[in-house]
């Protein structure tokens, strides 16, 4: 019986640039399995796709081909989605609303009783470290505030699986030690969590998986203890370039020989 919580098969989408005036394929044959409270690190440069898989996995784009589900349902499924949460690489925020305000207003989307979104509400905004800043407009907050603002409301529903785009973006280095602790804390509580990061030592450092996407494809997959035996971020960054680099490689002998 499978433990798998997110579930993807040939999972293919494309994009058409108006500029170029094609198709192009931003996510191509993706199939990859998440277990039940595993932490996996998606890696990829630029462009390589990342971004589109979330929004895939998340419901908010429909695949062009391929298969989809979390949690045993097709993504996007009302079922789902109550027990999830995302955190958006450009979360947008209602800048006249206080950070409490905001995490009341996430809370109570999710039919939370007023009693129960009110502690959940400051309970996360200790959690991320904005405790003192609950009567702050946003509009006055810092993109590093408002970044752990948005894994607070991500956290907002107690989800099952947690998609963050980029979490530690805009965060100093104290806020990215937090957010790894908190995502650290997440696993110690049976959450799985899928994750975009260009950040390489955090993702060697909480990541039991990572994923390789090189246009579209998986080009790599492997648990992070078997490429980094001594604890080194260096061995994640080494297999991720010669990841790429082969990737690259074989496409291009690909283009040569047609």
């Amino acid at each position: 019986m499978t433990s798998s919580v997110i579930e993807t098969n040939q999972l293919t989408k494309d994009h058409f640039s108006h500029i170029l005036r094609k198709r192009f394929r931003a996510v191509d044959g993706l199939t990859l399995k998440v277990e039940t409270n595993e932490t996996y690190g998606l890696l990829g440069l630029n462009g390589a796709g990342k971004t589109t898989t979330l929004k895939l996995l998340v419901g908010l784009l429909r695949p062009t081909a391929g298969t989809v589900s979390v949690l045993g349902h097709r993504a996007g499924d009302r079922r789902a989605l109550g027990r999830i949460g995302f955190l958006p690489e450009n979360p947008y925020f209602y800048s006249y609303l206080t950070g409490g305000e905001f995490l009341d207003f996430a809370a109570e989307l999710f039919g939370l009783p007023v009693k129960e979104r009110r502690e959940r509400s400051r309970a996360l905004l200790k959690m991320v470290s904005m405790a003192d800043s609950e009567n702050v407009p946003l509009r006055k907050c810092s993109k590093g505030m408002l970044q752990r603002l948005g894994i607070a409301q991500a956290l907002i529903n107690d989800p099952d699986v947690l998609f963050l785009d980029e979490p530690m973006s805009g965060l100093d280095p104290i806020g990215r030690r937090d957010v790894r602790l908190i995502m650290m804390e997440l696993k110690a509580q049976g959450k799985t969590v899928f994750f975009n990061s260009h950040l390489l030592p955090d993702v060697n450092e909480i990541c039991d998986r990572v994923g390789v996407l090189h246009r579209g494809r998986l080009a790599g997959e492997e648990s992070v203890s078997a490429i980094s035996s001594g604890g080194s971020y260096q061995d994640l960054e080494e297999y991720f370039l010669t990841t790429v680099n082969q990737a690259e490689s074989e496409r291009q002998a690909l283009v040569v020989s047609k």
